[in-house]
């Protein structure tokens, strides 16, 4: 919940930022008004995975060995799923639904909570799931192209969509010593694990771009597009940044 606090603040300030720049005619035909301000935190997120992020990174890799980090992955992963199960429910997909249940109960259980994915190896992989997506599927359109600091493209559906997902989350409601520091070093790991997973794509497709951020905004619509329609994304999935 609080990270829905955030990203409403997140989303107030670049709205007054954004309002003081004019618009050009194409940026208006490529739904996206506030592309120079846009822009600028494009640069900025860039840099910090560049400066921060990849460092940090480079750390990771040194200090934990690639097993520990797979356990990482799985383990956020399975904590995540509860959010992806009530999405699944939300479109009516009987099948995804049960699958994610599976998944859930089969990894927190034999997969030590999470940490091996068993339930993969089993015939039940992962898919992910949230409310934008949820709400795209509802009929609401993505609105004008936004792009957060740290954060990095979220339009106006899909930033709804990241705040109720918070409410999805059981441990945003649970209450027990320790939540906070729980929480943070769940956040803390998180961050490091989409860096990890999705770093080398991310150089990819910045070497391989001209215009990195209309790319990367191009990638974006496609994938969200694609997941909307219930298919899988044609393009690699952008990369957090």
């Amino acid at each position: 919940m609080r990270a829905s606090v955030g990203n409403a603040r997140a989303l107030a300030l670049c709205l007054v930022l954004c309002s003081c720049s004019t618009p050009s005619a194409q940026s208006l035909a490529d739904r996206d008004p506030w592309e120079k301000t846009n822009r600028d935190v494009f640069a900025f997120d860039v840099w910090v995975e560049h400066n921060i992020a990849e460092p940090v990174n480079d750390a990771y890799r040194a200090i934990i060995p690639k097993p520990a980090r797979e356990g990482i992955h799985n383990a956020t992963t399975n904590l995540h799923e509860p959010i992806v199960l009530a999405n699944d429910v939300l479109q009516g997909d009987g099948d995804q639904a049960a699958n994610t249940l599976g998944r859930i109960v089969v990894n927190s259980t034999i997969g030590i909570a999470g940490l091996i994915d068993v339930a993969a190896k089993i015939g039940m992989p992962h898919h992910s799931n949230d409310f934008g997506i949820t709400l795209g599927k509802a009929g609401v359109q993505e609105g004008s192209y936004l792009v957060l600091p740290l954060i990095g493209p979220m339009p106006p559906r899909d930033l709804v969509g990241s705040g109720v997902d918070g409410f999805f989350d059981p441990l945003s409601w649970a209450r027990f010593n320790g939540k906070d520091t729980w929480m943070f070093a769940r956040g803390a790991l998180r961050i490091a694990d989409t860096v990890d997973q999705t770093r080398d794509q991310f150089d990819s497709i910045e070497r391989s771009s001209l215009d990195f951020y209309a790319t990367t905004r191009n990638l974006y619509r496609q994938s969200r597009a694609a997941r909307i329609r219930g298919e899988a994304a044609t393009n690699a999935e952008l990369p957090d940044l």
